[in-house]
């Protein structure tokens, strides 16, 4: 089973029918236990960092997921549940972040016309690290992002960066901790191949 962590943070249900639809057994759950049984855990987030933050706390849910990410289950982190793996923000910060992998979210400069904030819509993937995720995932992809803060982070973690106000880092990945700043419930056929990779990462196939 797949946990979908739900916080009151996120596009739980997208996240949910997207894994569905690939043939994974999900279940949308608030409870640590379940979380802490569950064969691969999914982070979704939407919204400010420190929120994220506070309602994971409120919820009773910090400790299990910062095990969960800590293990060798399949860990997804989506979004804003990227960006609150790292030490911390500088939304409305700095704020602490769950400090499983080293970094700082920074919001992006809108130092030209050509840069607009939040960066949203479609934009494309360069694959710098071949990730099981990314099994069937070309380069040049194009996925859907709505964001206005990236990860700033060792260069050696990113799995794929993306042009915009320069290049950021678009996905992370070390060991079974993979992580997206682009919504793959929305980013159609390419969505969805990374999520059937997933799936298959937490039935303990290879992608």
């Amino acid at each position: 089973m797949i946990a979908v962590v739900d916080y009151g943070m996120g596009n739980l249900r997208s996240v949910a029918k997207a894994l569905e639809r690939v043939g994974a057994e999900v279940e949308v759950t608030s409870n640590a236990e379940r979380v802490g049984s569950a064969a691969a855990v999914v982070l979704p987030g939407v919204g400010a960092f420190g929120r994220c933050m506070e309602n994971l706390r409120e919820a009773g849910l910090e400790t299990c997921v910062r095990e969960a990410a800590a293990s060798d289950r399949p860990f997804l982190g989506i979004c804003v549940g990227m960006q609150i793996l790292f030490d911390e923000s500088e939304e409305f910060g700095p704020v602490a972040g769950l400090g499983i992998l080293p970094g700082r979210v920074r919001r992006f400069r809108a130092d030209s016309p050509d840069t607009k904030v939040p960066h949203m819509g479609w934009n494309q993937l360069a694959v710098r690290r071949r990730a099981p995720h990314l099994d069937g995932i070309d380069d040049g992809e194009n996925v859907y992002f709505v964001h206005s803060y990236y990860v700033d982070c060792d260069p050696a973690l990113a799995a794929t960066t993306t042009p915009y106000a320069g290049e950021f880092v678009s996905s992370v990945w070390r060991g079974n901790l993979f992580a997206v700043q682009f919504h793959p419930e929305k980013s159609q056929s390419a969505g969805l191949t990374i999520l059937s990779n997933f799936a298959r990462l937490a039935n303990g196939e290879r992608a």
